[in-house]
């Protein structure tokens, strides 16, 4: 497979850091994207076997927006293999498939994190092509996109639509998290606990896990000293589900939600996990651009 030529679309830290990984494993790649030095390289693209495609697909006050990676697709050549690497709502493999008769479009879910993106993208624990027809010719498209992916433990060809939710279920269910841990982490202030013995006891329980149970993390400043862990470790940083992801893949997720399901408790939910993951946010001044982005310059006075 290493005589095929890769694309890919977009050279933020997510298509970076797999075009790296293509090419240190012997792979053919061109890039292209909107700044130098591969602006030039929309022409080459074409030619590209497959492509894959990681351009920003923003949740923003109005809704979902996916506009730049419908755009970005018509650079693919007739009869090549599309593979979506942007997080995309369920149903919008299949609708851009619908728009692009003449190539092979998949939707691959990416599971990059940021701080260590370079090792995810070579080291994936999940390969997952989705698919947005069911036929034999489509199963032997996604088989050559999973023979020139990294092995993982674990890989999956299945329906587009599952594959789009898979990468929702994952993001929104560490925004779940996120926000009981906020909430287990003033609780156990109140009680005068060190909450770095409840985190660590929980940490050992597999079913939980030891990720995302900080309440305090990264970007952000504190607000004020009810926002502080008790160890100085733990201090610089933020409170509640922020990042690239989180904002607005939740906010996608209610959309969609509201939009197909509509359940008014199951709404209910959502909003308040909503609120108050807008209020943490706010209150320790973390990401307030990447809210702003998603809510709206107004949600600064909310």
């Amino acid at each position: 497979m290493k005589d095929k030529l890769i694309g890919f679309i977009g050279q933020g830290w997510i298509g970076k850091n797999y075009a790296d990984d293509f090419e240190k494993r012997g792979h053919n790649v061109v890039r292209y994207a909107l700044e130098e030095p591969y602006v030039s390289n929309g022409k080459k693209i074409k030619d590209a076997d497959i492509v894959l495609i990681a351009v920003p697909t923003p949740s923003t006050p109005d809704g979902f927006n996916d506009s730049i990676l419908r755009k970005a697709i018509k650079n693919v050549g007739k009869g090549k293999i599309a593979v979506i690497k942007s997080t995309i709502l369920p149903g919008t493999t299949e609708s851009i498939q619908k728009e692009n008769p003449d190539i092979f479009v998949m939707h691959s879910p990416e599971f990059l994190t940021e701080a260590t993106a370079a090792y995810d993208a070579a080291n994936p624990n999940r390969n997952i092509i989705g698919m947005p027809l069911d036929t034999q010719e489509y199963k032997e498209k996604a088989s050559e996109v999973m023979a020139i992916l990294p092995k993982a433990p674990y890989e999956k060809i299945c329906q587009a639509k599952e594959a789009e939710l898979i990468k929702y279920g994952g993001n929104n269910w560490f925004y779940f998290k996120i926000i009981f841990v906020n909430l287990l982490y003033d609780l156990a202030v109140k009680n005068d606990c060190d909450y770095d013995v409840i985190r660590e006891a929980m940490a050992t329980d597999p079913r939980i896990g030891k990720s995302h149970l900080m309440p305090v993390h990264k970007t952000g400043t504190l607000g004020s000293d009810n926002y502080k862990l008790r160890t100085e470790k733990d201090q610089g940083g933020g409170r509640g589900a922020g990042g690239h992801c989180f904002i607005k893949d939740f906010a996608a997720f209610r959309e969609i939600y509201e939009k197909t399901v509509g359940d008014e408790k199951g709404m209910a939910v959502l909003r308040a996990l909503e609120d108050e993951n807008i209020d943490l946010l706010l209150n320790s001044n973390k990401d307030l651009d990447l809210l702003k982005g998603v809510y709206g310059e107004d949600i600064a006075g909310n």
